[in-house]
């Protein structure tokens, strides 16, 4: 059993799963119940497996290189699974679980709705791309299902297509995903120039042919065709509009799982295929982390769109992990192996953490939206009292997000840190300025994380409902009270767990070319322990002093209040009646913080007052107060880009002259001049 787990027929029998659930999915469109329970439970399956098949090949050793020879020139279907394709697979596999328990209830929503069969074929599909894009050996099979993975994301995202916005977010996300593709496909063809292969194993062994010029531009072009997926600053413009318009499910994936897909793929060029990169490489990878994780917070604490908020916080939680590869990439170029470890690991850690959190977040968000029917948190309000279980769960994951102890997005940012330190003072004036910060950079966005989250969850569960709908919700059902349940365990887990997670981690690490010689000691024992005592936390024993505190708290109050009577009264309300109206709005949490970045955010205030009596503007009747941000990058970037465009087609136009002797001549004429530059 084991050796069939760990071979080709085990990496068969885990897609045919997601393949069986997608054509099922199909054959019962008719019935949307049948349907869903089909797709979950084959996805669910396949999920399931998938980490048994990661687990075993992370505890026992990668699975050789394979292939399936096609009757296409250039194109082999080559596959293979070695530590880092096993960690995304394991990646894949945890969120997709999670995600299909949680369908189970949250696709009910959509019965006679929408084509739940469609549904779970993408859904199914999607997820199966994603484990052929990490285990894809081969440019062209690798381009074939990159697009793969695209179409069925795209799919996914307009799945509500009756909301125009739904539709654009869709369309936007196509185009600028195809953007990317072209630059992947020109990095692609400049590897088979020089290797003379698409094999990423050739193009691994003749790596010494490629001048650094052409290693830069490599470098440069799949910058950008994967910055684009990944949804660095800034190429990010579709992911805040296009997460927020999939289920939410799906958004958990997306955010969680795809984004990162654009990050194995830089991962592999940098430090595998051209190992080690050049270290100004690293040094952009700081500079856009830095950017992509402030300016991510910032547009964050902006919205009051529930799940737009979140995905923000993808484009943050992906400039941290830029941080960590970044530093890993220096270091490595300079010949500091052990701490190009660290920073490795430290990426690694976050990108399996941010996956984690960001899932259960999403899956909350879709919780309380199926309940309320708008994304606004201005209309949420005191749904504490009515889905305590999802309040709890969305908790966890605000704390988690926000890197506080003991759960595991402390741990991963804690490293980030230490990798970062490390680059003070070992490198030129330049180079440690980029360090600092960076630093200064992670520590600002680790402090407006958090400011975020108290808006997210104060506003959404405390206080007083500020609609009748959040009188009426009704909290989830068990399965999607399972999916968030698991993640929620699993941000406590690897929080805990950080020194056995921190072994596996090293493991992948070391199998990265550039790694090998790095001593295994110095980078973690049983507490995380970094570069030989420069900095240690035990996990565990954070926990438990925690937990033993807060039982000494909870004890000493029982006993001094044990003989105290509760009086239960009405709260003053400075002799007028308290209301949702009195409370803080999202807006307002917010609006001092815009104010001090509004160089950076540029926002558009609108005040709009309605008066008692028109000519006397002294007794208001009514007040509205509107911040709202325009994207600077779609302003001054894509806007600008998109007006000279229009003017190139405008001009271009004038030649389509509507008469057939016309185009003949133009034709004429091309050809004239391609044989005089044969002839040439």
């Amino acid at each position: 059993m084991f050796e069939y787990i760990i071979s080709p027929n085990g990496l068969f029998l885990l897609l045919a799963l997601f393949a069986i659930g997608a054509c099922g999915s199909l054959v019962f469109w008719k019935n949307d119940s049948l349907a869903n329970w089909w797709s979950s439970i084959f996805a669910l399956s396949g999920s399931l497996f998938g980490l048994v098949f990661s687990t075993e090949i992370l505890t026992h050793g990668a699975l050789p290189a394979f292939q399936i020879p096609t009757t296409f020139p250039f194109l082999s279907l080559a596959f293979h699974v070695d530590y880092l394709s096993a960690f995304f697979i394991f990646l894949i596999s945890l969120i997709s679980c999670a995600c299909s328990l949680y369908a189970f209830g949250y696709v009910k929503q959509f019965y006679k709705k929408y084509n739940i069969g469609s549904l779970g074929f993408f859904y199914n599909l999607f997820i199966a791309s994603l484990i052929l894009v990490v285990t894809a050996q081969h440019a062209l099979f690798f381009l074939i299902v990159w697009e793969l993975m695209s179409l069925a994301s795209y799919f996914l995202v307009i799945f509500e297509h009756d909301h125009g916005e739904n539709v654009k977010a869709g369309s936007l996300y196509f185009i600028m995903t195809h953007i990317g593709t072209a630059f992947i496909v020109c990095a692609f063809l400049m590897m088979y120039w020089v290797s003379g292969s698409f094999d990423f194993d050739v193009i691994r062994q003749h790596a010494s042919l490629f001048s650094p010029f052409m290693q830069s531009a490599i470098f440069l072009c799949a910058l950008v065709g994967f910055g684009v997926k990944a949804g660095i600053i800034p190429l990010h413009i579709w992911l805040p509009s296009a997460h927020p318009a999939a289920p939410s499910h799906i958004s958990a994936l997306m955010s969680g799982v795809m984004i990162k897909m654009g990050l194995y793929m830089l991962v592999r060029i940098c430090f595998d295929i051209f190992s080690p990169g050049q270290a100004w490489w690293g040094l952009v990878f700081l500079v856009l982390g830095s950017l992509s994780s402030l300016l991510g917070v910032l547009y964050a604490l902006a919205e009051h769109d529930l799940k737009k908020l979140l995905a923000y916080h993808s484009i943050e939680n992906i400039g941290i992990i830029l941080l960590g590869f970044g530093s890993s990439l220096i270091f490595l170029s300079a010949g500091f192996p052990t701490l190009a470890a660290i920073g490795f690991i430290a990426a690694l850690y976050h990108t399996v953490n941010h996956a984690i959190f960001k899932g259960l977040l999403f899956l909350g968000a879709g919780s309380v939206i199926s309940q309320m029917h708008t994304r606004n948190i201005e209309h949420y309000g005191g749904l504490i009292k009515v889905m305590p279980v999802t309040a709890f769960f969305f908790l966890v994951g605000s704390l988690a997000i926000s890197a506080l102890p003991p759960l595991n997005g402390f741990v991963s940012e804690w490293l980030t840190f230490q990798s970062l330190f490390q680059g003070v003072g070992n490198f030129n004036m330049v180079t440690t300025m980029i360090f600092l910060l960076s630093i200064g950079a992670l520590a600002f966005t680790g402090g407006l994380a958090a400011a975020c989250f108290v808006k997210a969850f104060g506003i959404t569960f405390l206080a007083r409902p500020r609609s009748t709908q959040s009188t009426l919700a009704k909290e989830s059902g068990a399965g999607m009270q399972m999916g968030m349940g698991l993640l929620a365990v699993c941000t406590l887990l690897f929080g805990i767990c950080a020194a056995p997670i921190g072994d596996f981690l090293r493991k992948i690490t070391m199998s990265i070319p550039g790694f090998v010689k790095t001593p295994l000691e110095p980078i973690m024992f049983d507490l995380l322990n970094i570069g030989n005592n420069f900095a240690s936390v035990s996990m565990p024993a954070l926990f438990f002093t925690m937990v033993f505190f807060l039982i000494f708290l909870g004890t000493l109050v029982t006993i001094l209040c044990k003989n105290r009577r509760v009086h239960t009264g009405r709260t003053w309300d400075c002799g007028s009646d308290l209301n949702s109206r009195m409370e803080i709005t999202a807006t307002g949490f917010s609006r001092s913080l815009i104010v001090i970045f509004r160089s950076l955010l540029r926002p558009h205030r609108t005040a709009d007052v309605e008066y008692y009596d028109k000519k006397s503007k002294y007794f208001p009747a009514k007040s509205e107060l509107t911040f709202e941000l325009h994207d600077v990058y779609r302003t001054y970037i894509y806007n600008a880009f998109e007006k000279i465009t229009r003017n190139i087609s405008d001009q271009v136009k004038k030649i389509q002259t509507g008469n057939i002797n016309g185009y003949i001549a133009y034709i004429f004429l091309a050809l004239i001049i391609l044989l005089l530059s044969l002839a040439l």
